[in-house]
């Protein structure tokens, strides 16, 4: 029975124990001690017994009247020792709860550690699983990926030599008709090609006695502007060598090139403007092309540009400039001429007779013609100065009649030595 009651009392106040591995304080010597505090308390005011006897009983009578005289003075002593032992109990109290909340959590301790070690566990295996996963598909992504791969590069190359071996057939077959072609014309000429060179600078026009590049200053625009439009051919001539820029002008192309690290230099027939060049530093020889360009050595030059230049040229002698130009070109050697565009009315009616050297202007497909006939191939015409930057009530017009006959001010055709 008591044993009983013992193991109750244990159970409501858990204490000098451990619950799930969580030690609890042993309140049993501070019990111990409180039961002793109240003894003593309790024994305050109290007299000893004695033996019975009338000496005894004397004494004792005696004892119990100190006791009742000195009650005043034990007063607070008694009462500071009963507050000190409601402490001590509320002390052991909040203990006593303090060991119910730890074996509540023991308790509770025991299924989540089991649960987070079960936990651990399943996350480890998971982990292993989707790394294997992982592992044989990106084996498997490989290995479909160099397959696809193999099996792309190797249809690209069928494809890319295809094509090659179409495009050089081709090629061979374009330069092998335009060769007999003019092997044919050179056949038929009547005037040798040596006529050309003996005329020498009756070429061009001659310079009337003008400023002339005050005029070009004027009507053509400074040099930053025509340094900026002339940018347009950069592409063509990047990478090349042994450049030549006939009727060079102010030298503006040459400064571009300069700019680009190309190596160029210029043949100008005025002389002023031959000295402008030279001032900058440009490589400029004065004289006149017609007789300059046939003296070069045959596939000397890498590149020849030709800007506002063939227009004053008569018309015979346009087709044997261009002849010259061809025989000058190294293979794959481009040919760039600027020149106005007669397709464009407006041209006729703000710019072309502004020059008095002007002869008469070049058509498109005339000049193509003549670059085809010198064995240049891979034309190219491209439309320049849209008439309607200069002219906005042009704008007005429908776009198909604008763009028909109020296109480009200016055209530059573009070939390759083939």
């Amino acid at each position: 029975m008591i044993g009983a009651i013992r193991e109750r009392v244990r159970a409501n106040y858990p204490e000098g124990s451990t619950v799930g591995g969580v030690g609890l304080p042993d309140l049993v010597p501070l019990l111990q001690a409180r039961d002793v505090a109240e003894a003593k308390v309790a024994a305050i005011g109290s007299v000893n017994p004695r033996r019975p006897g009338l000496l005894n009983g004397a004494i004792q009578l005696a004892k119990r009247a100190v006791a009742r005289l000195l009650d005043w003075h034990i007063r607070d002593q008694v009462e500071f020792n009963r507050a000190s032992l409601a402490a001590i109990e509320a002390a052991l109290e909040a203990l006593r709860e303090n060991n119910r909340v730890l074996a509540q959590l023991a308790d509770v301790r025991g299924p989540w550690a089991e649960w987070r070690s079960r936990w651990e566990q399943r996350l480890a295996s998971t982990e292993n699983q989707l790394l294997r996963t992982m592992a044989q598909l990106n084996t498997a992504f490989e290995m479909r990926l160099g397959r696809t791969s193999e099996e792309i590069q190797r249809r690209m190359w069928g494809e890319l030599a295809i094509v090659r071996s179409d495009f050089e057939r081709a090629r061979g077959d374009y330069a092998h008709v335009i060769h007999t072609e003019l092997r044919l014309i050179r056949q038929r000429e009547t005037i040798p090609a040596a006529s050309d060179a003996s005329a020498g600078g009756a070429g061009a026009s001659p310079l009337p006695c003008l400023d002339y590049a005050s005029l070009a200053e004027r009507f053509r625009g400074s040099e930053e502007y025509v340094r900026g439009k002339q940018r347009f051919y950069l592409p063509f001539f990047a990478g090349r060598c042994d450049v030549m820029d006939l009727g060079c002008g102010r030298g503006e192309f040459l400064e571009l090139m300069r700019e680009a690290g190309v190596p160029a230099r210029g043949i100008e027939l005025s002389p002023e403007l031959a000295g402008v060049c030279r001032a900058k530093g440009l490589e400029v020889e004065c004289g006149d092309l017609l007789a300059s360009l046939p003296a070069l050595a045959d596939q000397s030059l890498g590149g020849i540009f030709c800007a506002h230049v063939v227009e004053h040229f008569p018309p015979e002698r346009l087709p044997g400039m261009i002849r010259s130009a061809a025989a000058k070109l190294r293979r794959d050697g481009v040919l760039a001429i600027e020149t106005p565009n007669p397709e464009c009315l407006a041209m006729f009616a703000t710019h072309f007779y502004l020059d008095p050297t002007h002869v008469r202007p070049v058509p498109p497909g005339l000049l193509a013609f003549y670059l085809e006939e010198s064995g240049l191939g891979r034309i190219e015409i491209h439309r320049l100065s849209p008439a309607v930057e200069g002219s906005p009530s042009l704008a007005s017009l429908p776009a198909d009649f604008r763009e028909a006959f109020f296109g480009g001010l200016d055209y530059a055709i573009v070939g390759w030595k083939l």
